[in-house]
C-alpha cells in the first residue's frame, strides 16, 4: 500500500506592499517624477511627522515661520532616500490612503506609471483597489 499523502496545503500569497512600490518607483523616477512624487505624500503631514518620519530626515522642510505646510524645493527629492520614501509612503497609507488611491491622478506623468515595470505595477494595483466612481 503506498504511503498516505499529506493533504494539500493552500498556496501562500505574498501581499503587494503599496509603500514599497512607491519606494521603487521613487528610486526609478527623473528627479521631476521624485519631487512631484514626494509633494504629494507629503501633504497630509503636520510638522511632528515631518520630524519623526524616516528618523527626522523630512524635518528639513519644515518652515521657518508659520506652520502652512512641508516646503519642498524640486531640488530637496535628491536628499531622500527610497528608504526613507517608503517610511513616508507607508506613514501615509495608515494617516490617508486615499491619498495613495488618487497618486496617479495627482502625479500625471505617464513616463512616471508606464515607464518601469514598478510604476506599472503600482498603477494597476492603485486603480484596482480605487472604488468605482
Amino acid at each position: 500500500m503506498p504511503p498516505a499523502r499529506a493533504p494539500a496545503t493552500p498556496v501562500a500569497t505574498t501581499r503587494v506592499s503599496v509603500p514599497r512600490l512607491i519606494a521603487r518607483l521613487y528610486a526609478q523616477a527623473a528627479p521631476a517624477a521624485r519631487w512631484q512624487l514626494l509633494a504629494q505624500l507629503l501633504q497630509p503631514l503636520g510638522p511632528l511627522a515631518l520630524v519623526g518620519i524616516a528618523a527626522g530626515a523630512f524635518g528639513r522642510l519644515l518652515p521657518a515661520s508659520r506652520w502652512q505646510g512641508a516646503q519642498l524645493m524640486p531640488d530637496d527629492a535628491r536628499h531622500f532616500t527610497a528608504q526613507q520614501v517608503f517610511e513616508l509612503a507607508r506613514y501615509v497609507e495608515q494617516k490617508s490612503p486615499e491619498l495613495l488611491l488618487q497618486l496617479p491622478d495627482m502625479v500625471n506623468d505617464p513616463r512616471l506609471w508606464l515607464g518601469t515595470a514598478t510604476g506599472a505595477l503600482l498603477l494597476a494595483l492603485l486603480r484596482a483597489r480605487k472604488p468605482p466612481q
